[in-house]
């Protein structure tokens, strides 16, 4: 079983420290992980807490899931694995093998 947990409906305002603070009353908590978005670094209002065990994981959700943080209900459960990526598909120069509708738009004048 996964020792993350996936936190939602989170304040924007809350710190990676606010969350260690309310997550270890159900335990040790190993580390704490806010998403933000990457172009402005503000919180989306979610984020990832690990627990040292699976015991203290269940107690975590018990606990917080409902609970109130800073006038906002906050959601905890079990986080999904993370899925692989696939490499990104790049928009290249296409198909420009001999014969092909880019190749002989290349080569005319």
């Amino acid at each position: 079983m996964a020792k993350e947990l996936y936190v939602g409906h989170l304040p924007y305002e809350a710190t990676t420290e606010d969350l260690r603070r309310m997550f270890s009353v159900a335990g040790t908590v190993t580390s704490v992980h806010i998403i933000t978005d990457p172009e402005t670094g503000k919180s989306k209002g979610c984020g990832y807490v690990r627990m040292a065990d699976e015991e203290q994981l269940k107690e975590a959700i018990e606990c917080l899931d409902g609970a109130l943080m800073e006038n906002r209900v906050i959601t905890v459960s079990i986080a999904n694995p993370q899925k692989a990526h696939e490499k990104p598909l790049t928009r290249g120069a296409g198909n420009t093998q001999p014969g092909s509708r880019r190749a002989r738009a290349r080569q005319k004048p």
